[in-house]
């Protein structure tokens, strides 16, 4: 009888992921990453000695401390859009992609994860940022129910076709 566990050698096909995850879900876990942001940024301008004018730099650098950095290429046709994004080092069950018509948002977060330090004992891995929030905002609307989102050699790609508008002619 055949295992159905999942190996951990990495596929050479993609990972079609099952579904993107509903906005509204979402949404609260988005804004739990964004309140952290803002509270570091808060600890940096109280480190400061509360000095105003420095508000984006704050935010920028909490956001660079809490947040592994993704890059993003966008392409769009005719009739679909393309999004690819770097998520090197993140699992296809530490992603959720939202789609909606007018955003695409990328969520991860790497399970908490020990190595094993010389004589066996587990030692922490260190403080580099462990999340991704990426919101994409679209200057072309999109059907987000016909979504495809695939993750291969630690690429993340979402391609979803343009809404069609329906253009009437008016014969003068």
């Amino acid at each position: 009888m055949r295992s159905r566990k999942a190996s951990k050698s990495k596929p050479s096909h993609p990972a079609v992921l099952s579904s993107p995850s509903e906005p509204a879900d979402l949404q609260r876990k988005v804004q739990k990453v964004q309140l952290a942001i803002a509270h570091r940024a808060h600890e940096l301008f109280e480190t400061r000695g509360r000095e105003h004018g420095h508000d984006v730099e704050d935010w920028l650098r909490a956001e660079s401390e809490l947040l592994f950095p993704v890059s993003i290429a966008m392409s769009e046709s005719r009739d679909r859009i393309t999004v690819r994004a770097n998520v090197a080092g993140f699992e296809e069950s530490e992603l959720e992609v939202s789609v909606e018509p007018s955003r695409f948002t990328i969520l991860g977060k790497k399970k908490q994860s020990n190595e094993k330090a010389e004589g066996g004992t587990a030692k922490q891995t260190g403080s580099y940022p462990d999340q991704i929030l990426e919101v994409i905002d679209l200057a072309t609307e999109v059907m987000p129910g016909r979504a495809v989102v695939r993750l291969q050699a630690e690429e993340l790609n979402v391609e979803v076709p343009t809404a069609s508008k329906n253009k009437v002619g008016s014969a003068a």
